[in-house]
C-alpha cells in the first residue's frame, strides 16, 4: 500500500477491524519510511448483475428493488423486518452464488414467491397478483388452488406414517 503523504509503498499494519456487517476490513497503517499513519479500506470486488426484463432491456440488479417489492406485499401482516432482511440476503445471495451475469426478472420474481410462500401466505398472494398480472378471477383462483396444493403437501410431509 502507497503512503499518501510520501509515496513509500512499505507500511506495515497495526490495527485491524472488521466494519459493513464483515464486507469490509478497516486497516490501520503506519509507513515505514515517514512513520506518519493512514486508514485503508478492503473490500469484496462483485461483478455486477444484470436483470434482463421482460422487454428484454438490461438494468444492473438492485436488491433495493427487491426489499421494496416485499415490503408493499407484507404491508399490515405480522411481518417482521427481520423475516423481510433475511429473505432479501438469501435471494441477493442466490443470484451473486450462482455465477452468472445475467438473470430475469421472472427467475428473481420465483424466487421472491417461494421466500414468501414460506413466510406469509397473504404477502405471497399479494405479491404474486401484482408479478403474474392476474386479468381476471379465474387466473387468482388458480393461484390460490396451486398454493393450497403447496400447503396441503407441505402438512403431509410433516404427519408421521
Amino acid at each position: 500500500m502507497k503512503c499518501m503523504f510520501c509515496g513509500c509503498t512499505e507500511s506495515k499494519v497495526i490495527d485491524s477491524r472488521s466494519t459493513d456487517e464483515g464486507r469490509t476490513i478497516r486497516r490501520r497503517r503506519e509507513c515505514m519510511q515517514c512513520g506518519r499513519r493512514f486508514t485503508t479500506y478492503e473490500t469484496i470486488e462483485t461483478t455486477p448483475v444484470l436483470v434482463i426484463k421482460n422487454d428484454g432491456t438490461r438494468q444492473a440488479f438492485e436488491p433495493n428493488k427487491i426489499k421494496n417489492g416485499i415490503i408493499k406485499a407484507c404491508e399490515k401482516r405480522p411481518v417482521s423486518m427481520l423475516k423481510i432482511e433475511k429473505l432479501v440476503d438469501d435471494i441477493k445471495r442466490e443470484v451473486y452464488n450462482s455465477l452468472e451475469q445475467e438473470i430475469s426478472s421472472k427467475r428473481i420474481g420465483e424466487m421472491v414467491m417461494d421466500g414468501l410462500r414460506g413466510i406469509d401466505e397473504v404477502a405471497y398472494v399479494r405479491y404474486a397478483s401484482v408479478y403474474r398480472q392476474f386479468t381476471d378471477i379465474s387466473s387468482f383462483m388458480r393461484e390460490l388452488e396451486s398454493l393450497m396444493q403447496h400447503k396441503d403437501q407441505k402438512q403431509q410431509k410433516k404427519q408421521p406414517e
